[in-house]
């Protein structure tokens, strides 16, 4: 038997639904997972309401997940039955007891980390990685700013940033977000509605900031264009306020020659080499204590509706996980 998590249509949290669904068998070069722990990330909701396009209705969503190998097809190298893996670069399908996908975009797991810490930060691990270590690589001495600082990417971001050597400017809308902010890594805290550029001014002096990490979007694009020195780059990886609008790109020469990039962890970890190596950085750093993982919500996987609704209405914190 098996279950899953499936919208019959875009929409809001009322389409998902539990139903039961065929368990999968492997084709060549895929591996079937029993899954553990499913991750909860805004992609998920970003698919659930058809800004980002299914490949088809109905549809199960979700792009994380850890468990056991339980068969493979032919051809597999990469795994064999009975390893520990996890995964975070999809095709979409997570919120399912089971799954098959390409045994190639799986990941072993080290022996201490759990499935529920996979779950957690597997895609958020490697996309605070990808931005600190690729995309923009940070330097020790360095003052960054980190948007939505209090949820999962952001706490990753700013405790691996603080290891890096950098100081952290986070924005976060509450002063409880705020306070969980600084407990893992932010040495300053904006909360939404101040003027931002004017407290990035102050705390750097008039300097300004070499890299900005927005993953809010429409509301905070122009604001964090104004916070970043000349030659500066943006870094716009997430939607949760809503799409940016189209740009002139003509404001990132007048705002100094800046740089403007929109990446994703699916570029950044195409080829296997660079997705186990992106993967294995994550896990160094959490093995290590460096980058602690907070779990601060546990759903049952067929109550996802209810862990979107609080995820859109900002009610949850760091990393939240669904249980099959």
């Amino acid at each position: 038997m098996n279950h899953a998590i499936r919208i019959h249509e875009n929409g809001g949290p009322e389409q998902m639904q539990w139903e039961e669904v065929p368990l999968p068998r492997p084709k060549p070069g895929e591996a079937l997972v029993r899954q553990h722990a499913v991750g909860l990330n805004y992609i998920d909701v970003y698919f659930r309401t058809g800004l980002y396009k299914a490949p088809a209705l109905p549809a199960t969503i979700g792009m994380e997940a850890a468990g056991v190998v339980e068969a493979v097809g032919e051809d597999v190298s990469e795994v064999a039955v009975g390893d520990r893996v996890a995964y975070a670069t999809g095709p979409i399908g997570a919120y399912a007891e089971a799954r098959t996908l390409k045994a190639d975009r799986l990941v072993k797991l080290p022996d201490n980390i759990s499935f529920e810490q996979a779950a957690a930060f597997m895609l958020q691990g490697m996309t605070a990685q990808y931005l600190l270590r690729s995309t923009y690589r940070v330097k020790e001495g360095e003052t960054i700013l980190v948007h939505a600082a209090a949820g999962g990417v952001g706490l990753i971001m700013c405790q691996w940033a603080k290891h890096l050597g950098c100081t952290v400017i986070g924005t976060v809308s509450t002063e409880a977000k705020a306070e969980l902010a600084r407990a893992n890594g932010a040495d300053h805290v904006v909360l939404a509605g101040e003027d931002l550029p004017a407290a990035v001014k102050r705390i750097t002096g008039g300097a300004m900031l070499p890299v900005v990490y927005d993953s809010v979007g429409r509301d905070t694009f122009i604001p964090s264009l104004d916070c970043l020195a000349p030659f500066g780059v943006m870094v716009s990886f997430g939607n949760a306020s809503g799409p940016v609008p189209p740009v002139d790109i003509g404001i990132l020469a007048a705002k100094g020659s800046l740089f403007l990039t929109r990446p994703t962890l699916a570029t950044y970890t195409a080829k296997r080499e660079d997705l186990v190596a992106a993967a294995q950085d994550v896990f160094d750093v959490v093995g290590s204590g460096a980058v602690k993982i907070a779990i601060n919500q546990r759903y049952p996987l067929r109550e996802a509706a209810q862990a979107h609704r609080d995820l859109e209405a900002r009610k949850t914190t760091g990393s939240t996980i669904l249980l099959p």
